[in-house]
């Protein structure tokens, strides 16, 4: 399948030309010739929620609606049920302002600020694991075909990742089917957006996989688990936080995903090996190339 014709099996695909996201730069190789390159821009993005400023993030600046409602909605500061009657962008104040019917004081929560191992340091506030000891994900059969194929499938995506570097993407999947690819420079923001799409969208959690170019970290096993979402996997590697906290909540967490090659560290008996690896295609160093910068 063509390039173009795996776009077309997402909802939301990325836009690597899109305006704003990149600036071309010039410099000089490792042999003193000039080159010219593109590089992923970085702005700042400030969210309220009704009247109170809640923090400021860096961003590529896409889909600031959906990062803004993700974000809050991981942190617990958007209830379940809780009804959004607006969500306001300003392009000119960079800022984006969500509006609700309830009343907004989360100044003790505020305080309690822990920076995460994200890349752009990401941030979380301190009760976000108060959560997780309720949490018990569905258990879900996992199929290696359909690993597979999602790998095959985003790796050949065109995507600012692939273009440029030092970004991260975050893919929501169904069994084989990836269905919004969004990026940015933090995992942490890209999944916030596919949260906030996934709030204003009503979709469910429970038959879905969330696949990341980044590390499996504890920032990112939470946010997974606390969306609902019962399977984690990523072309990098893991922390051991990220991988105790999978068990405990019943994630399955795989890592390493390379062509073939693949570790499942949580949730290994939910693996139904249907693909023979023998079969499956070494990954295109052009992939591992890229992958590097990210």
């Amino acid at each position: 399948m063509t390039a173009q014709g795996d776009i077309q099996d997402y909802l939301i695909a990325p836009d690597p030309g899109a305006p704003r996201l990149t600036r071309a730069v010039e410099g000089v190789d490792h042999e003193g010739n000039p080159v010219r390159i593109s590089v992923v821009e970085e702005r700042p993005l400030t969210i309220f929620l009704n009247g109170q400023e809640i923090v400021t993030a860096m961003t590529i600046g896409d889909y600031p609606e959906y990062l803004a409602l993700g974000f809050l909605r991981n942190q617990g500061m958007l209830a379940e049920g809780e009804v959004v009657r607006g969500v306001d962008y300003d392009d000119d104040l960079e800022t984006v302002v969500v509006r609700t019917d309830g009343q907004t004081s989360y100044e003790e929560k505020l305080k309690k600020k822990t920076r995460t191992s994200g890349c752009a340091i990401g941030t979380v506030f301190g009760d976000m694991m108060e959560g997780l000891e309720e949490v018990r994900l569905p258990q879900v059969e996992v199929r290696t075909s359909d690993l597979y194929a999602l790998a095959a499938k985003i790796n050949r995506t065109p995507s600012l990742y692939l273009e440029a570097g030092a970004i991260h993407g975050t893919v929501l999947c169904q069994g084989a089917r990836p269905l919004v690819y969004m990026e940015d420079v933090g995992r942490h923001n890209a999944v916030d957006k596919i949260a906030g799409w996934m709030f204003s969208e009503g979709v469910r959690p429970d038959d879905k996989t969330l696949y990341t170019t980044g590390r499996l970290t504890s920032e990112m096993v939470i946010k997974t688990a606390l969306m609902g979402i019962p399977v984690l996997a990523s072309r990098s590697g893991f922390t051991a936080w990220g991988v105790e906290i999978a068990q405990q909540v019943g994630l399955t967490l795989i890592g390493r995903m390379r062509g073939r090659r693949f570790v499942c560290l949580s949730g290994e008996e939910r693996l139904l090996r249907d693909a023979d690896p023998a079969q499956v295609a070494e990954e295109s160093p052009k992939h591992r190339r890229k992958g590097a910068q990210g």
